[in-house]
């Protein structure tokens, strides 16, 4: 059974910093290309971050910057630092792992920016 497992959300102030893990099960993680993508109620999800399997990265735009992902082959996780946090990247963050086959999510963890 696949599970992604996030950990780290919360509230912090503007200006703050928080680390969001994702705890991988199931698959085979180094073949997996590896995201965080966050949804505001009402919006669309959108893409934060992927690695791929050879940690070649790629940003939103808005996060550029200030957010770091990075990835551990040998404990099946992915992480996004997040620096100097802004109320607009409130969301729910979301881990995702994809090849061309599959495609999972996890369930999720809040981040909340505000002072």
């Amino acid at each position: 059974q696949v599970q992604l497992v996030e950990s780290g959300g919360g509230l912090v102030q503007p200006g703050g910093s928080l680390r969001l893990s994702c705890a991988a099960s199931g698959i085979i993680f180094r073949n997996y290309v590896m995201g965080w993508y966050r949804q505001v109620p009402g919006k669309q999800r959108e893409l934060v971050a992927v690695i791929t399997s050879s940690s070649t990265t790629n940003y939103a735009d808005s996060v550029k910057g200030r957010f770091t992902i990075s990835r551990d082959n040998s404990k099946n996780t992915v992480d996004l630092q997040m620096n100097s946090l802004k109320p607009e990247d409130t969301a729910v963050y979301y881990c995702n792992a994809r090849t061309t086959a599959f495609n999972y999510w996890g369930k999720g963890t809040l981040v909340t920016v505000s002072s």
